[in-house]
């Protein structure tokens, strides 16, 4: 049963009852659930990554190119099977379960797995009502957790050794499932078309430091197709002052970064520039995602010059969801 979806409608009829009839109109986002039927997504972050060394010497115009320009990239399918729903419209509890996570980098750094790997066939657990805010992250959390450990290498001395991982695009793409609806300021008097409201994402970079990045949302139509009114969700980013305490970090005590971007922890960074836009398309009578795309371009330049030189970085990201289906 989505009863949720139910009394959001409900709610709406009353919200858009005003003087005269004149009210404006407004739209109800819920996110609604049947017990037993579980959805499956595939979610695919990737990016291409170009480093410029300046001038300096030994790094000129004829360096090799795998010292310029790499990418990497993650690809999950992970299903989301509804095991308890509150008939009320009240919270549900979710079993999402890591059907398949695979990484890539090019051109190939180390002989290790990315940690990130390690979660492939995990399941967690969690709660989320009908305005799609998750209420309990503790297993998710614990998971990320596990995968931190699995980035380290064996320590020399007291330091400890991280190996390239990405992380960092799993959390992004699990712990904001529904942020585009769960942000609604105000969620039973609905968003009429046009109107924009803001939140907060995680920015997944090459690098291992949490950033996030400030997103402001818009409801710029809605589609009439055959599954259903699709509301379209545009959104565009900017960089955020600084990312909340409470998300997680898998890392935990301080350590050096291995690989071609480890010099950027040595020498600390700065986030020059950020840039970006998505689009969301939101199955209003389901209750659910039917797909995302967010891409931004991002700028890094190295605290300190390398011999004279400004090291920069830049980061061309794309983000992608897709419903695949249920069973």
């Amino acid at each position: 049963m989505r009863t949720a979806l139910t009394i959001f409608t409900v709610v709406a009829l009353s919200a858009l009852a005003g003087c005269n009839g004149a009210a404006e109109k407004k739209e109800l986002f819920a996110v609604s659930f049947e017990k037993g039927q579980a959805l499956r997504y595939r979610f695919v972050s990737s990016r291409d990554i170009d480093l410029d060394w300046g001038s300096t010497e030994g790094r000129s115009a004829g360096s090799k190119a795998e010292d310029k320009k790499f990418s990497e990239s993650l690809e999950m399918v992970v299903s989301y099977l509804p095991v308890e729903v509150d008939p009320n419209g009240g919270f549900t509890t979710v079993k999402a379960t890591c059907e398949s996570v695979k990484a890539r980098r090019e051109p190939r750094e180390g002989r290790r797995k990315d940690a990130v790997e390690s979660l492939a066939g995990k399941s967690f657990t969690f709660t989320v009502d009908a305005t799609g805010n998750i209420e309990d992250y503790s297993q998710l959390d614990e998971l990320i957790k596990e995968a931190g450990k699995k980035a380290f290498v064996s320590d020399r001395g007291k330091r400890r050794n991280k190996e390239p991982d990405m992380i960092g695009d799993f959390i992004g793409s699990q712990r904001f499932l529904w942020d585009s609806v769960s942000s609604i300021e105000n969620p039973f008097k609905g968003v009429s078309i046009g109107q924009s409201w803001n939140s907060k994402l995680l920015l997944p970079t090459p690098l291992p430091r949490r950033e996030a990045r400030d997103v402001t949302y818009t409801l710029a139509e809605i589609r009439q197709t055959e599954q259903g009114r699709l509301g379209v969700i545009n959104s565009s980013y900017a960089l955020s002052e600084a990312a909340p305490r409470s998300w997680p970090n898998p890392y935990g005590k301080p350590f050096q970064m291995k690989g071609r971007l480890g010099f950027f922890g040595f020498f600390g960074y700065k986030i020059a520039d950020l840039q970006g836009q998505g689009e969301e398309l939101f199955n209003m009578d389901a209750g659910r995602i039917e797909q995302y795309n967010q891409q931004y371009k991002l700028v890094l330049k190295a605290l300190v010059p390398l011999a004279g030189a400004d090291v920069q970085m830049t980061v061309k990201q794309k983000i992608t969801m897709q419903l695949l289906g249920n069973r």
